[in-house]
């Protein structure tokens, strides 16, 4: 009997290969096997097969991806298993007709659109709160099992979405009037406990109305009222029902929605305009993710795909789930994603420490085991930095204090650091990227930790290496404490706090390969879709689509990109199709900003056109405005000319420019900046500005000097960084013998004051001064006679100690002499 390879299971080695060539020759002998094959999966029961053995490697494999992590009671075993509710793709008493009942529920080469996936998906029997995450770890298991750790990116299928015509679509009013009065009430009835101020995200039962309304409006579809959230939550997740009936409450937040809908104006299409066919995000949209990621050795893996509470699953597959708490100031970020925020006061007066995510040290173990296993790691993270000044600031962390660590990457100003525990290194020494690169910054960015005993570690930052070399030798991992925590933007005490957005991070077993960390960032991050707009109606040409990469760019807005051409008929080639002024559209309008392609002018043709791929149309990209969601807001695009049709697009006048404004007068001098201040004293005085003391002055107080020459920010604080600097180049000068020498030819410094100070030695010190510092033909400037009255009076004041002054008291008074001019307003104004 010939038996089939599945690719998953070429290249496999150890005790699983082993194992298969054992079952091999006992199923070729005829022969029966009793022996328990282990159960490598982690439900809350474990399950020790002992029935026949897998006919072939790919039964086997089924056993390893599938059934392992799926035949617990807590999972499906409960249902599915042997004598339970067909199909019994968990039979536990004979593991080939599991595996035969499994081929009718899975989908091999679209593992997302395998039926146990689809009914997941609709609320069955998923085994955590979040419904996202099982159909996540479902299509890992599944994707296992076809051969998703054969070394091979993974690709996306496209698949032609159900058309429809741009509709009259509602849209959220900008009022919260309408929501107050119809699903707000309901809101704060049931969802306060939880979902009220000080709560848990998302704040939809808020005390302030317009909180409430902002944070409801992307559960809330008004075109579809039964596909909100908020009643899909009751439906089909059964969360926090009242009066024990989850349908009835889901009836009755589908009504209280759809009341609201009702008081909305459908916005209409221009009957005028060459529309495509329309769609929306995520009822019509191919997900994207999966495509061109390697991810064959992930054992943590954190999209934050949920959205709300307060839970990151760990949808990697690999049990045990290191599902991550959140803590602190932490908020989702729309289009997947988390936002730590530093400690502040809420408006009750508590303080509500910095954000972190930490897993528990239990599940945690599973990095020790994994990791100490092979020898190696990748850590590889998203990341938008909150700023460029933060310092040991921890991003991912696998430790047990600031001071004991496993692992972590953390960020000090513009520097990566990475720390980590090997036989060769101490644990808190970092390995960073240069100073001078300054390769942080404070966008998005993918940075990727590797380590192997073959290259010690190394930094990639979007795609690159840093070409920073590690100090120390590779060692091995054999020192890993089994007890600490992995924590996301902090430490486990929660004093090294991180502030930014993490939008996805992976932690694999084994290093990646230049190749693969390039692939991993060009894949990008967070949900994106493939939307193919149908075109077919406007040009004749079966399954035609011009298809977009589409993803929520943040909580606010839409990023469009790449838009290409294609035919769904792999027999099919466009033939000179003219394409011009391709606009997007959004609920029933074109949307007003980021009409990227409006000037795009290009032919179909055969020569441009790759079966399969299709033919790229611009490269551009662009954002828009997010307006009721990605589950309610519809897009379609226009032309001005596709095919043999037209539109005859007026574009509107232009606004006259408006009048200037007639500004208040500005002042006629200004202030020196920073820069120059320092550059002023040092050409006045002949001190160097590299001068040792005055140097490190200026470091201390320059950002207390005057950044912006507007006189009308003048505040306190800069004349006293003016003073500081003064006196410490009046105090260089002064103990200078030459410096002083040429400014005050013939003055006595060695002289009692008494004497120094008498009329001719004031003038000695004075002139010199008003001389050089003061100035002359200013339009406006001081008097001299009242700058010389000043100076008499302090330096009577100074040496009014008679015979009891100190040696020094005749550089001293100089000195102060010296600082009182330079650092008054002769030097400060221009």
């Amino acid at each position: 009997m010939m038996t089939r390879q599945h690719p998953s299971f070429r290249g496999q080695s150890g005790p699983w290969l082993v194992l298969a060539l054992l079952l091999g020759l006992l199923t070729g002998c005829g022969g029966d096997s009793t022996d328990p094959l282990p159960n490598t999966g982690s439900g809350s029961d474990t399950v020790n097969y002992s029935g026949p053995p897998p006919a072939n490697n790919d039964v086997l494999n089924f056993k390893r991806s599938l059934w392992d992590p799926l035949v617990s009671q807590d999972r499906c075993g409960a249902c599915h298993g042997a004598g339970g509710q067909a199909p019994t793709f968990v039979d536990e008493q004979d593991i080939n007709a599991a595996y035969a009942q499994a081929g009718t529920i899975v989908n091999l080469s679209d593992p997302g659109q395998s039926r146990m996936v689809t009914k997941v998906a609709g609320g069955h029997n998923c085994w955590l709160a979040s419904t996202s995450a099982c159909v996540d770890i479902l299509t890992t298991y599944i994707a296992n099992w076809a051969g998703g750790s054969e070394g091979s990116a993974k690709v996306i299928e496209l698949r032609a979405p159900t058309e429809r015509e741009p509709g009259s679509t509602r849209t959220f009013p900008a009022s919260s009037t309408d929501f107050q009065a119809t699903v707000y009430p309901l809101l704060t009835n049931f969802c306060a406990d939880c979902h009220g101020d000080g709560g848990q995200t998302p704040y939809i039962a808020s005390a302030n109305v317009d909180t409430a309304y902002d944070q409801a409006k992307s559960r809330m579809n008004l075109n579809d009222p039964g596909a909100s959230r908020l009643v899909e939550r009751l439906r089909y997740d059964f969360h926090n029902c009242w009066n024990d009936d989850c349908v009835g409450s889901a009836d009755h937040m589908e009504l209280k929605i759809l009341e609201f809908a009702l008081l909305q104006e459908p916005a209409p299409v221009d009957a005028d305009l060459l529309t495509s066919r329309a769609l929306n995000l995520t009822g019509d949209g191919l997900l994207a993710n999966a495509g061109g990621r390697f991810e064959d050795n992930v054992i943590a893996l954190y999209e934050f795909k949920a959205g709300e509470g307060q839970v990151a699953y760990d949808t990697s597959g690999v049990s045990p789930a290191l599902d991550l708490t959140l803590s602190g100031n932490v908020d989702w970020v729309g289009g997947w994603g988390i936002n730590l925020g530093p400690a502040y006061q809420d408006d009750q007066g508590r303080t509500v420490p910095a954000g972190k995510a930490q897993g528990s040290t239990a599940s945690s173990r599973k990095l020790h085991t994994l990791l100490t296993g092979s020898g190696e790691y990748a850590i590889e993270a998203w990341v938008a930095p909150g700023n460029i000044t933060q310092e040991d600031a921890r991003i991912v962390t696998y430790s047990g204090s600031a001071t004991a660590r496993n692992v972590t990457l953390s960020q000090t100003q513009q520097r990566y650091e990475v720390l980590h525990r090997a036989t060769s290194s101490d644990q808190n020494t970092p390995f960073s990227t240069s100073d001078a690169d300054m390769l942080l910054q404070a966008t998005l960015q993918h940075v990727v930790v590797n380590y192997s005993p073959g290259t010690g570690r190394q930094i990639f930052v979007n795609g690159e290496p840093s070409g920073d070399v590690d100090p120390d030798e590779p060692g091995l991992l054999s020192d890993w404490d089994d007890t600490f925590a992995l924590v996301l933007g902090n430490e486990t005490d929660g004093n090294s706090p991180w502030q930014g957005a993490i939008r996805l991070v992976a932690i694999h077993n084994r290093a990646l390969t230049p190749d693969q960390i390039r692939a991993n960032y060009e894949a990008g991050v967070g949900q994106k879709f493939y939307l193919l707009f149908g075109v077919s109606h406007l040009i004749d040409l079966p399954q035609s689509y011009v298809v977009f990469e589409v993803s929520q760019f943040d909580s606010y807005s839409y990023r469009f990109a790449t838009p290409f051409f294609i035919s769904l008929d792999d027999g099919v080639e466009p033939q000179g199709i003219p394409l011009r002024g391709m606009r997007l559209g959004i609920n029933g309008k074109e949307a007003t900003v980021g009409q990227a392609w409006a000037n795009l002018d290009v032919t179909l043709n055969a020569a441009d056109y790759q079966p399969g791929s299709g033919q790229p149309l611009s490269p551009l990209g662009t954002i828009i405005a997010l307006e009721s969601g990605p589950d309610s807001d519809e897009f379609f695009l226009t032309f001005d000319q596709i095919g043999d049709r037209t539109y005859a697009r007026t574009e509107p006048e232009l606004l006259p420019p408006p009048e200037p404004a007639d500004l208040a007068p500005s002042p006629a001098i200004g202030l020196r900046t920073f820069d120059e201040i320092n550059a002023t004293m040092a050409r006045l005085t002949g001190v160097a500005t590299t001068h040792p003391a005055v140097s490190a002055t200026f470091t201390t107080i320059k950002q207390q000097l005057p950044s912006v020459e507007d006189i009308r920010s003048f505040v306190s604080a800069h004349q006293m960084a003016v003073t500081q600097l003064a006196i410490q180049y009046c105090d260089a000068l002064v103990s200078d013998p030459l410096l002083r020498a040429n400014l005050f030819p013939g003055f006595d410094f060695n002289a009692e004051p008494a004497s120094a100070f008498d009329h001719a030695g004031r003038s000695l010190v004075t002139g010199p001064l008003l001389g050089r510092f003061v100035g002359t033909s200013l339009a406006s400037q001081p008097a001299d006679p009242d700058i010389e009255t000043e100076l008499n009076s302090l330096i009577d004041r100074l040496t009014s100690c008679g015979t009891l002054c100190p040696a020094d008291r005749t550089e001293t008074v100089v000195k102060a002499s010296c600082a009182a001019v330079l650092g008054s307003a002769t030097t400060l104004v221009q």
